[in-house]
């Protein structure tokens, strides 16, 4: 594991970047078992009062279920290799976690639009941990009122990127298209809901 780079986003919150979390062996086993594995499903949210499909296939892991736009998803049981990921995690970021939100990006335009994860089941200050597998892909932040203000991290295959802080009060993030890319991405979203 490299030595991780910290960007302070304000007084209160900053990201931390690992970029080789998991070596290269590691990531493509996490890889592997992630794609077989996890039962991936395509969902529908509500998007300006119509249902559409996300760009982008999901699985919700964990001890909670979750609630997102209009949509609940009902939680599957986290599978060892990721116990044991997520208990690594947790150990080297100080942070506890019972729920992991997956997510399948099959080639460069599937994505995830501007967001921040604040869902009240996340408490009152949500701190994120977010291990990067597969194609390396933008990750996009702006400041929330100060849509000028960016910051952007390539993450990388066994990458982690940990949003610290009232990062998700302040800031907004998202995956943006990159049409170039054809390799399939994974990411692994660890979170602490409450059961809803």
């Amino acid at each position: 594991m490299n030595k991780p780079q910290t960007t302070p986003l304000s007084e209160s919150s900053s990201i931390v970047y690992y970029e080789e979390f998991l070596n290269r062996a590691q990531a493509d086993e996490l890889m592997r078992f992630c794609t077989h594995e996890l039962t991936w499903e395509q969902s529908e949210i509500t998007l300006y009062g119509k249902r559409v499909l996300i760009p982008r296939l999901n699985a919700w892991l964990g001890d909670a279920s979750y609630s997102y736009s209009g949509t609940r998803f009902e939680a599957q049981k986290i599978p060892q290799p990721l116990q044991v990921l997520q208990n690594s995690i947790a150990t080297e970021s100080h942070l506890a976690f019972n729920s992991l939100l997956a997510n399948l990006y099959r080639d460069g335009n599937d994505c995830m639009g501007w967001h921040s994860d604040d869902e009240r089941s996340l408490g009152s200050c949500p701190q994120i941990a977010s291990l990067s597998l597969g194609a390396p892909r933008r990750f996009v932040l702006r400041k929330k009122g100060e849509h000028s203000n960016k910051k952007e991290v390539l993450l990388h295959h066994g990458s982690l990127l940990l949003m610290r802080g009232s990062c998700q009060s302040e800031w907004q993030h998202s995956l943006p298209r990159m049409r170039r890319v054809t390799q399939a991405r994974i990411n692994l979203t660890f979170r602490n809901s409450e059961t809803q």
